[in-house]
């Protein structure tokens, strides 16, 4: 049985997408069936995905995927495609309580028997892996986990990491690490994982991301392809991940070839002669060039890399003025001297790296009020017909953020119309779509609109 391709999601607009250190690999093969083919790929989309995608392979990987439907044993495939060399692993029993099941073969229901060991595979390079990831990505996969793509692979976070490994089978959080080994932070390169699983209550975190490299050179953020609701996602992400950071162990597939040479950490900022200030204009709303990133550079490594949570970039930022902001007022300035624009003076301790550095919280009155972070009130709180403080803070901070159009009388407490545009503008500002962007803010919109 093949299950059919669900209904597409429409693509939307993407935030702009800060600079990152991302490892970008090129097209598989260069002949004029496998161009024709990606080609075709980026219209239809629908066309299931097959890795390698040579011509010569195709007639290979029909008759592997009736084999696996049919649960018939294989031998591996021909040509470019990658493919399982040996008989298909027979899945095990379903995990109890598990959220994603036990393991499954790509099409049809579960065959019945001993589990036996995976099959040996054969090998895949990186570029094939990220590439494999992208079609993805590209095709805005609806996530699910009941649900199987035309290439037969479930559409959940470990579902996505086995077709992106070329695994042939479904694997979940529970048993993509027998097919990797362990490494370190610092081994990362593109094509590894990052996996929690969480064995006492799987459905508690347990997720999945494939590492796309790191932002910039703090190494504390990375480019993550996830498959997550609403659809396949590749965004700047904290190590090791939003939730249960410490959690994610990273590890590398054992059929991996090859590889990349790490990429060096960036050159750092654009030496300037002496301490020469760029001026004014090269600074705030609608700036966009490399001074802009020398001071995110410059600002981090003085403490203020909490500050940018989606990387340093050319384009000015919020966070830009925030960092600026907390390092004006760590050397104790006020009013015009702590404005979050840098000037001659600001700019001058920076590169010279003389003054205090930012603290690493801003705590009672000497912070600006947009530091300070109240605690999520709750849902309730923040719906029509409540009325409170809650309202009026989420209101202010609005305004702060520049959302503050819908108000034509002003923030107040008791929630309106007027509240909910300004947070679904507020969530769409920050790449989500559908019920991620519903207007009622959740634990998570209020944590970046008060950060």
């Amino acid at each position: 049985m093949t299950t059919q391709p669900p209904t597409q999601v429409p693509t939307h607009p993407a935030m702009p997408v800060p600079l990152f250190e991302e490892y970008d690999p090129g097209g598989d093969c260069g002949c004029p069936g496998c161009a024709r083919r990606r080609r075709d790929l980026a219209r239809a989309r629908a066309i299931p995905l097959r890795d390698g995608g040579h011509p010569a392979a195709r007639g290979a990987r029909r008759a592997l995927v009736l084999a696996t439907a049919a649960g018939v044993v294989l031998s591996g495939g021909t040509g470019a495609a990658v493919a399982v060399s040996g008989p298909d692993p027979v899945p095990g029993p379903v995990t109890p309580g598990s959220p994603q099941g036990g393991r499954a073969p790509l099409h049809g229901p579960s065959r019945t028997g001993p589990v036996k060991a995976p099959a040996a595979r054969r090998q895949i390079g990186r570029t094939t892996i990220i590439n494999r990831a992208k079609l993805w990505l590209d095709a805005k996969v609806p996530y699910s986990m009941s649900l199987y793509w035309t290439d037969g692979y479930r559409q959940d976070c470990s579902g996505y990491v086995s077709m992106a490994w070329n695994l042939g089978t479904n694997e979940w959080t529970g048993s993509l690490d027998t097919f990797a080994t362990r490494i370190t932070k610092d081994e990362l390169l593109p094509g590894d994982m990052l996996l929690f699983h969480n064995p006492a209550d799987p459905n508690q975190g347990s997720h999945v991301t494939l590492f796309g490299g790191w932002v910039d050179e703090t190494r504390t953020h990375y480019i993550a392809y996830e498959q997550t609701r609403p659809t396949t996602r590749k965004q700047a992400t904290p190590y090791g991940y939003w939730n249960n950071a410490t959690k994610y162990l990273p590890y590398r597939f054992n059929g991996i070839t090859g590889g990349i040479t790490p990429e060096a950490p960036a050159a750092g900022p654009k030496p300037v002669a002496d301490v020469t200030y760029p001026g004014a204009a090269k600074f705030g709303a609608g700036a966009n060039n490399e001074y802009v990133t020398q001071l995110g550079q410059m600002l981090s490594g003085r403490g203020g890399s909490r500050f940018y949570p989606q990387g340093i970039g050319p384009q000015w930022t919020d966070s830009d003025r925030l960092a600026t902001q907390a390092f004006q007022r760590a050397q104790g300035w006020t009013g015009g001297e702590a404005d979050g624009r840098p000037g001659p003076k600001t700019w001058s301790l920076l590169v010279q790296k003389r003054g205090k550095d930012i603290p690493p919280t801003v705590a009672g009155a000497t912070g600006p009020p947009s530091l300070r972070v109240p605690p999520y009130p709750g849902a309730a709180v923040l719906r029509p017909g409540a009325s409170g403080p809650a309202v009026t803070a989420l209101g202010r901070q609005l305004v702060r953020k520049g959302f503050g159009k819908y108000y034509p009388t002003g923030p107040g407490p008791r929630w309106g119309e007027a509240d909910r545009r300004a947070v679904e503008a507020f969530q769409r500002a920050q790449g989500w779509r559908g019920t991620s962007a519903d207007g009622y803010p959740g634990p998570e919109t209020w944590r970046r609109l008060f950060a």
